[in-house]
């Protein structure tokens, strides 16, 4: 049994073979701070001793870091849904989000977005844009691929968004029924559900509305994507199924009334 505890922000972060590469000194530094911000930290099957760190964490910060471990590995995908699906019957929470472990986008960072969550906007999410004064490092091939993939991905949702894919989002907790109760279609695309999910549930114009995309200060590329090359091969088929079930329900979008939202 776990102990309901209560934060204003809680964040899922999916691990899956992070020993090597995983930056305690950066996790301990924000959690010695007052922010009063949970990680769930998800272990995705690890075979490299990843759960000794987390648990290290976890016994070291007890009130702040939380450890689940996947049965079996499910990707990051099914990692972050299970850690939300975790958190919404364990913790309460004003705001939830998840951000990767690497830290590309620091905690600092992450929790900074949550001061866009008012006037309606209930979705935030930060984007590697670069531009003067931020700091975007990025292996070119990388950007040109995700470039790719972006274009069609703004032109299968129907809005002029610029990244859907870098892993740092951030909402209020009273979305998480809707954006993570059914499971995902994608392993890595993923957050291309996410957002049809609520411009399907709310329409184009008020989905539109109700978030933002926000430029990252700094975001650094970690080292390889985790994601194998074969998949490439799959991704393009994971996006057509995303866009043929993104038009079927866009047909038919289920409006929220006013005092749903927060």
């Amino acid at each position: 049994m776990v102990e309901t505890t209560s934060h204003t922000l809680c964040l899922v972060i999916p691990c899956y073979n992070e020993y090597d590469r995983l930056p305690e000194t950066q996790f301990r530094s924000f959690l010695e701070s007052p922010a009063d911000v949970l990680l769930l930290f998800v272990n995705d099957g690890s075979t490299d001793g990843t759960s000794v760190k987390l648990q290290a964490l976890s016994r070291d910060y007890p009130k702040k870091v939380m450890v689940l471990d996947n049965e079996r590995n499910m990707g990051k995908a099914g990692s972050i849904r299970n850690g939300m699906l975790f958190l919404t019957e364990n913790v309460q929470a004003k705001y939830m989000g998840y951000l990767d472990a690497d830290l590309a986008t620091s905690l600092e960072e992450c929790l900074s977005l949550t001061q866009y969550l008012n006037d309606g906007r209930q979705f935030v999410f930060a984007s590697r844009i670069l531009r003067i004064g931020a700091v975007v490092e990025r292996k070119f091939s990388r950007f040109l691929a995700g470039r790719i993939i972006a274009t069609l991905i703004s032109k299968i949702l129907g809005i002029p968004v610029y990244d859907t894919q870098c892993g740092c989002k951030v909402f209020y907790s009273t979305l998480v029924p809707l954006l993570f109760t059914k499971p995902f279609i994608s392993k890595w695309l993923f957050d291309v559900e996410l957002f049809s999910r609520i411009l399907c549930t709310y329409g184009t114009a008020q989905g539109t509305l109700m978030m933002l995309e926000v430029p990252v200060e700094r975001w650094v590329d970690k080292g390889d994507s985790k994601v194998r090359v074969s998949y490439f091969f799959k991704l393009w088929h994971d996006l057509y199924l995303i866009w043929k079930t993104h038009k079927k329900n866009r047909l038919r979008p289920t409006f929220k009334n006013e005092q749903d939202n927060p």
